[in-house]
This record gives C-alpha cells, structure tokens and sequence, in this order.
C-alpha cells in the first residue's frame, strides 16, 4: 500500500486541460504580440524623414532599420531553444518586455545614437516574438489542424504591411513621430494580460536542460557579421571593397566556429537531430529560397512601377497590394486545403509553380506591359508564393516532437528572415550590374530608363530562384500529418 502511494507521488503529473476557448485567447494573444514586432518592420518608414529633421545626423537613419533587423533576425533562433528549456510563458513575456522596453528607449530618444540603440533593443525581442507566435501555436494545435492558424499569421503580417506605413505617415506629419513606438506599449501590455492565466497551462517540453552560452554568442556574432555586408553591400560600399570582402570574410570564420561548436558541445544550440532531419533542411532551404525571391522582388518592384510603368509614388505603393493581398490568399487557400490532401506538399508544389510561371511572363513583358498585365501577373506570383509558407511551417514542426518545436521554428524563423536579407542584396547586385541607378539614400523616385533590361534580369533571377525553392519542396520528404491523438510525438519524428 505504501509503495503504491509512493509511486503515485513520484508520477509526474499531466498537463492542465486547455479549454477551447483559452486555447483561442492565447492564440489571439501571440498573434497580438507578433503584430507588434511585424508592425515596427513597416511602421518607422514613412516617419524617417521627420525623425531626420528632428534629431538630426540623417546620415545615420538607415541604422534605425538595419538595427531592428540585425537584432531580430539574429536572436530568433535562441528564443527557440530558450523556449524549449524554460517553458514558453516566460520566454514569450521577456520577448515582450524587451521589446516595449526598446519601445520607450526609442520614443524618449533624444538624439539619433539612442533611437538607433532603442531599435536595436527592439530588435532583439522582436525576433522572439516572430518565432514563439509559431511555436505555441505549434504547442496547442496537431499538425493536421494547424494549417489554418499559418493562414492567421500571414493575415498578421498583410495587417502590418498595410496598417504600419499608413499610421507611420500620419504620427510623423499630423501628430508626433514618437507615437511610432509609444503605441507599442498599450498593445504589448494588452497581449501579455490575455495570455497571462491560460499560458500557464503549457507544459515545459524539455527539462532539466541547458542553453550554451557560447554557441549563442557565436551564432549572433555570424549573423550580424553577415547583415552588416548584406546591407551595406553595393550601396556604403561595393561590393568588392575591403570593407564588404572582410565582414564576409569574418562571418565566415563565425560560422566555422560555430558549425565546430555544434559537433563539440554536450548539448548544441541546435540540436544536430534537428538539423539532420530531411524533411527540416528541405523544408527550411525553400523557406528560405522563396523569401529571397519575394522580399527581393518586392522591394523593386515599386521602382518598375515608377520608371517604366509610369506611376507615381502613393500610386506604386498602392498598385503592390496584388502582390500582398495575393499571397494572404495563398496562404488561406493552402491552409484550408492542406487537410484534405495526403500529399500536401503538392498544394505548395502547384503554387510555386503558378509563381514561376507568372514571374517569367512578367519578365517577358516588362517593357511593354500595362498596368492591368502587371496587377494580375503580380497578384498571381503572390498568391502562388503564399501556398509554401503554411506547407513549410507545418512540415518543419510535423517532423519534430514538442522538445524540439521551439529549435525547429526558430531555424525556420531565422533562415525565412535572412532570406528575404539575402534576396534583396542580391537582386540589388542584379540591378546595379545592369544600370538601375539606385542612390545610398535609397531614393528611387523619378528613374528615368532607357531601357527595361535591369527589372527584365531582377525578374528573371527571382525566377530561378523560385525554380530552386520548387526543387528544394520536391526534394523534401512528407511524413503524414499528426492528428490530435497522435500530438505526443516520440523524441524526434521519423
């Protein structure tokens, strides 16, 4: 009797039940807070020109982005792991408290060098925020079911792309640019109180485990080193220039000690098995390809818009709604079919291929085309390129078990941000290498072209692009999705 009352208090208990309707407020609260961190990619824009006024060195305004990004990007995969070890309510609620803190460090800035250091701060709890939102939801929903909360999450991002630049324009002309990041509190304040009670239910996946301190210092050191000759390639410097060619050079040493630090530590930043797995490293790789082709595409797309099409500033920047508008569609559409088919990965497959299409006939045309031509052509791209990402995110976290959830979104976090990174500095080199005139400031207004040949080989190599995303999903192995019996999957799925 008294061994059987012994071994009963030694069992470990099982998780609180999660109720419907807890399960939707943490959902809705996760969301929130990844809205915030989506919103600051596009609200600070529209206002730069105020803040340069206001505080002066406008020199240094490129730093107000390249500071969010380097820090988000770089920290989204730690949070991961973070979040496997120590449970997701506290790693989400320090995501949170330091991105409000970077908030209020930016809206009392009273000089360019402390916004720039708020943006940085900002930064850091941003890029948990985009990987935790995926992981919990990664937590509370099977795989099968999960489909349709990827279609939520890009909802979130088309809100931000749309909502960010308009309330930029209108705190920095009629009211007061700090309001850019004063607004962030109330909402993050917001999101914490909805997720506080039923968060605490989640249980913690992996215990009794430890974060190595050096592979995460090294893996930010790499990341950052890389940016920085991301961003500042072929506009600061050349691209061949000593400065470019030694941040490349150094991030690759980073990485070199950080691939070694992976083999020798007792417990990786990144677990190996993760990394190993097919299905992840496919997965990941045409996360990553499609993003370099899309964000890349997207970015110069408004200067075709203006210098061969003919439109205004404001008229570009409304004539890009096909393209975001389509792929929120994609991503609807794959997610609600994603459970009807047993091989899912055809939807994405399909898609691609749509996009691939769509983007070479835009190549074809690109000097002679209408507006009209432009807007299906880009709304299909969009819509084709938005069936990956609910197909990647679910096949990534459907080949891991829940110890592994956090790691894996985080990689794909990660590789999905520094592809869009990627994607951009290298149709920039494309642009450059064929004449497009793009000034440091990034203005790119009022371009006057004699010919379409440089937006013919930037669509073009967005394509091939496209065509490697589209081998990486035919190469990625598909495990049938796990229903809500089978959501305990063993310590690494097959």
């Amino acid at each position: 009797m008294d061994q059987t009352v012994e071994k009963q208090a030694m069992a470990p208990k099982a998780a609180p039940t999660i109720s419907e309707s807890e399960k939707n407020a943490i959902i809705g609260g996760v969301l929130l807070s990844m809205l915030l961190a989506a919103l600051d990619q596009t609200i600070v824009a529209p206002a730069l020109p105020t803040i340069a006024r206001a505080l002066g060195h406008a020199e240094y305004l490129p730093w107000i982005v390249t500071g969010y990004l380097l820090t988000a990007t770089a920290m989204a995969p730690l949070y991961g792991k973070i979040s496997d070890v120590y449970g997701r309510r506290p790693v989400i609620y320090a995501a949170i408290l330091v991105f409000l803190l970077g908030s209020l460090v930016s809206a009392l800035a009273p000089s360019m060098l402390l916004l720039v250091i708020g943006r940085a701060i900002q930064g850091a709890g941003g890029g948990g925020l985009f990987a935790l939102a995926q992981t919990v939801i990664g937590d509370l929903v099977p795989p099968r079911e999960r489909a349709r909360y990827a279609a939520w999450i890009s909802g979130t991002w088309a809100v931000a792309s749309i909502a960010g630049p308009l309330l930029g324009g209108v705190f920095a002309e009629h009211l007061h640019w700090s309001l850019i990041f004063w607004i962030n509190l109330p909402i993050g304040f917001l999101a914490m109180a909805i997720i506080n009670n039923p968060l605490k239910k989640l249980p913690i996946a992996a215990k009794n485990h430890s974060i190595d301190g050096l592979g995460a210092v090294l893996l930010v050191i790499a990341t950052s080193l890389l940016l920085l000759a991301l961003n500042w390639g072929g506009s600061a410097y050349p691209w061949l220039s000593r400065e470019i060619l030694g941040l490349l050079a150094c991030s690759a040493v980073f990485w070199a000690f950080f691939a070694l630090r992976l083999l020798e530590a007792a417990e990786p930043l990144i677990s190996l098995e993760v990394l190993s797995n097919p299905i992840v490293l496919a997965g990941t790789l045409s996360m990553f390809l499609l993003q370099a082709a899309n964000i890349g595409a997207s970015v110069y797309l408004p200067v075709y818009l203006q210098s061969i099409v003919g439109l205004s500033v404001s008229e570009s920047g409304t004539a890009m709604l096909g393209l975001l508008l389509g792929t929120v569609a994609g991503a609807t559409f794959s997610a609600r079919m994603i459970p009807r088919f047993v091989h899912y990965k055809r939807i994405a497959m399909v898609g691609v291929s749509l996009a691939i299409v769509s983007i070479g006939l835009l190549s074809a045309i690109a000097g002679q085309a209408s507006l009209l031509e432009v807007e299906i052509l880009t709304t299909l791209i969009g819509l084709g390129s938005g069936t990956i990402f609910p197909v990647a995110t679910v096949s990534v976290q459907n080949a891991v078990d829940r110890a592994h959830l956090g790691v894996a979104t985080g990689v794909l976090t990660f590789l999905r941000t520094l592809g869009g990174a990627l994607g951009v500095a290298m149709l920039g080199a494309v642009a450059l290498g064929y004449g497009l005139p793009l000034s440091a400031e990034g203005s790119q207004t009022h371009i006057q072209l004699a010919s379409a040949l440089p937006f013919v080989m930037i669509f073009v190599t967005a394509g091939v692009t496209l065509v490697l995303a589209l081998i990486a999903l035919f190469l990625m192995p598909e495990k049938a999705l796990r229903g809500r019996d089978e959501h305990i999957a063993p310590v690494l799925a097959e």
